[in-house]
């Protein structure tokens, strides 16, 4: 998915924590397992840093649903409105449609049996508890663990609280951590007092193992015992464990040096997790430079302060929430966070506009992964971009600068949300405006909105007619003219087309939306009968893309020449063609282009005579169109070959196998039909293009004119507009 690919369902699903060095806790664990045979809605409750999550991470592990464990990381939700999305994500979804993001739960869920694993959920909990009773009222094969400081409240809710460890498995855990740190404690007087000082709760026993490197148990208990009094925080009537937590913590802040305090702080304006050169960017400066930032971070990574973590993306960091929360306070306190959430902001601005500009290049791939691992991150900038006075323009800037997140990485739902907002604030810069209009419009048409996305389109132009800006006129009458490809317009679709990619001819425009223009225009000539204009248009778009190392707009290419290859009598070269495109598109989590080449592929395998195999696909097919939106767009053009495919098997195959064919791949989640189509296509996936071979000479739209593929855009590539 844009990278890292999406867990399929299994035993262990997507339970990603870390379940090694699990110390004590088995009567916690079996009490646990119990409740959770017997309830379908339990709830870890416990103060912070009790080890709430590793105990479920830990129980989850052990349970077995046939349809897999899931586990939902709620923490980074800030709005209650985004909780619906987030389960939407950790389930691996994607959903193209209008539909709300429970009915998407509702619809993929319904006949499963699985167990969704809610984590830290305590600043979100009506909008949980509103969730979960829907799920659990409607899917009878559901079963959540949820796990937070304080409970859901629902009827039929099973409460498991957590108590902080006993002493000896205090020692236990604590000895096993120094162990990590290469030191060898035992279990003397000293270390069993300064366990139980810190009352066995696991945050504060790894915080203090981490100062193991520089100080003796006995100095830490001696400096422990200083503070304890001046740490106490939480107010009068906070709960003992919630003030020896922020004791804990904060006697472990009072021991970093003034540098380590200083970027503890900063570091809490990130969301989930970021990497070195983020944190050079946004906490250097003003008493820490620049060039110290690593060795400051190394000393907080062997405090415990941070954690480090292998990703697709490279080394990622990441600050426990308690951990974090702490530091945030601090920086407000300082008077520096507004400063340093702009910084953030400002980071993760060049970020999106760095993807954007590199998604048309050999690094497609990689783009894709980042911004999987920067999502939360890019949430955040937007949520402050959206939220503060004057910053409107950069919200819609960073709304539409990721249109290629939203419309060729499977987040269509999620964008078209950001991108309402942004254009509902008023901005006195109108070309940021103009692009959040554009992709508005086309994030509506792929989801099959078509009279929003008119609306949206509409504004664009006359605005973009009024301020003399020939960029968004162009994207405005390009995506116009998609809109009329999929609603069977084909007269006017290629002539506005035609028109947009002349405008792009004239101000110099070369990017993936550009060639997803010709490929476009390619559909509207072999949709109409001229196959050999079709090809021509896309080999040339399938040229360029190589020579960019691009695969998105490629895939799509590929798309048309099979078809082409499959009217003109090649299955063979139409299979090739299409396990190729779909390889591409799943890798993206482009569901659309998953879908279609799925479709496509039916016929072929119909047309080489398995019409078993191709109602298996149409079956599988038919299940991942309620994700996009109006099967085959509702387009009569499209459609064709699908009726086609279906009148060939059922022929061959009478109704009753067929429909029993079509039953077992509608079965076949996305990755088990992809993974088949691949399978039984006999072709290997690509996992590379050559380097970009330098200028070659390519015709855009047929309109005759001819442009170095290779040379800059006039606007900046993919930022344009």
């Amino acid at each position: 998915m844009r990278g890292p690919q999406r867990p399929g369902p299994s035993t262990d699903g997507n339970l990603p924590l870390e379940l090694t060095a699990f110390v004590g806790r088995s009567a916690e664990l079996a009490a646990l397992a119990q409740a959770m045979e017997t309830a379908r809605l339990v709830t870890v409750t416990g103060v912070g840093g009790v080890g709430k999550s590793r105990l479920a991470a830990r129980a989850a592990a052990r349970a077995a649903p046939r349809d897999g464990v899931w586990r939902v990381e709620l923490a980074p939700v800030r709005d209650p409105q985004f909780v619906e999305y987030a389960v939407v994500e950790a389930l691996g979804l994607t959903d193209h449609t209008t539909r709300l993001p429970a009915e998407t739960l509702l619809g993929h869920l319904a006949g499963r049996h699985l167990l969704l694993v809610l984590d830290g959920f305590e600043h979100l909990v009506e909008a949980c508890a509103e969730l979960v009773a829907e799920l659990l009222r409607k899917l009878p094969g559901l079963r959540v663990l949820a796990v937070g400081r304080r409970p859901l409240g629902l009827a039929g809710e099973r409460l498991h609280p957590l108590a902080p460890l006993g002493e000896d498995e205090a020692v236990e855990l604590f000895a096993d951590r120094a162990r990590q740190h290469g030191l060898e404690v035992g279990d003397g007087s000293v270390v069993r007092e300064l366990c139980g000082r810190l009352e066995g709760i696991p945050l504060a026993l790894e915080l203090a193992a981490g100062r193991l490197r520089a100080l003796s148990p006995g100095q830490l208990l001696q400096r422990l015992d200083d503070r304890f009094r001046l740490l106490t925080g939480g107010g009068r009537d906070a709960l003992p464990r919630h003030q020896t937590l922020r004791t804990a913590i904060g006697w472990s802040h009072e021991l970093c040096t003034p540098a380590e305090r200083l970027l503890w702080a900063r570091l809490s304006v990130f969301a989930q997790t970021f990497d070195l050169e983020a944190a050079e960017y946004v906490c250097s400066g003003d008493g820490l430079p620049a060039e110290d930032v690593l060795e400051v971070l190394a000393e907080l990574l062997g405090q415990s302060v941070l954690s480090r973590e292998e990703t697709p993306s490279g080394p990622r960091y990441r600050m426990l929430d308690t951990v974090r929360a702490y530091g945030a306070d601090w920086l407000e306190a300082t008077g520096d966070a507004p400063r340093l959430r702009r910084r953030h902001r400002d980071w993760y601005l060049g970020l999106a506009t760095w993807c954007e500009l590199d998604w048309f290049s050999p690094r497609q791939r990689e783009v894709a992964t980042r911004v999987e691992a920067e999502l939360p991150n890019l949430r955040a900038a937007l949520e402050f971009c959206l939220t503060e006075p004057d910053e409107a323009h950069l919200g819609q800037y960073l709304a539409g600068s990721l249109w290629f997140c939203w419309a060729g990485c499977g987040r269509l739902s999620e964008g078209r949300r950001w991108l309402e907002r942004s254009v509902e604030l008023d901005s006195e810069y109108e070309q940021s405006r103009l692009k959040a209009l554009w992709v508005l419009g086309y994030v509506a048409i792929l989801q099959g909105d078509t009279v929003p996305a008119l609306a949206a389109l509409r504004e664009c132009r006359e605005q973009a007619e009024r301020v003399a800006d020939p960029t968004a006129v162009a994207y405005a009458e390009h995506r116009t003219g998609c809109l009329a490809l999929v609603t069977d317009d084909m007269a006017r679709a290629e002539t506005l087309l035609r028109s947009a990619l002349d405008r792009y001819q004239e101000i110099g425009e070369l990017n993936s939306n550009v060639l997803m223009g010709q490929v476009e225009l390619a559909m509207t000539r072999a949709f109409q009968g001229d196959l050999a204009e079709a090809v021509r248009l896309c080999e040339d778009v399938r040229r360029v893309c190589e020579d960019h190392g691009e695969r998105w707009a490629r895939s799509y290419a590929l798309y048309v020449l099979a078809y082409a290859a499959w009217r003109d009598g090649d299955p063979v070269g139409a299979r090739e063609l299409l396990a190729d495109c779909l390889d591409n598109a799943h890798a993206f989590h482009d569901l659309l282009g998953s879908v279609l080449s799925l479709e496509l592929l039916a016929l072929v395998t119909a047309a080489q005579g398995d019409p078993a195999e191709a109602a298996v696909l149409q079956g599988a097919a038919s299940r991942l169109w309620p994700s996009v939106g109006l099967p085959l767009f509702g387009s009569a053009y499209f459609n064709a070959p699908h009726e086609l495919c279906e009148a060939t098997a059922r022929q061959a195959l009478g109704d009753e196998r067929y429909a029993e064919c079509v039953r077992e791949g509608a079965r076949l989640d996305r990755e088990a039909a992809v993974a088949r189509a691949l399978g039984h296509s006999g072709v290997r996936p690509l996992h590379g293009l050559p380097a970009p071979r330098g200028p070659v000479s390519h015709t855009l739209g047929g309109s005759g004119k001819r442009e170095p593929a290779a040379s800059p855009t006039r606007k900046g590539g993919e930022t344009a507009g």
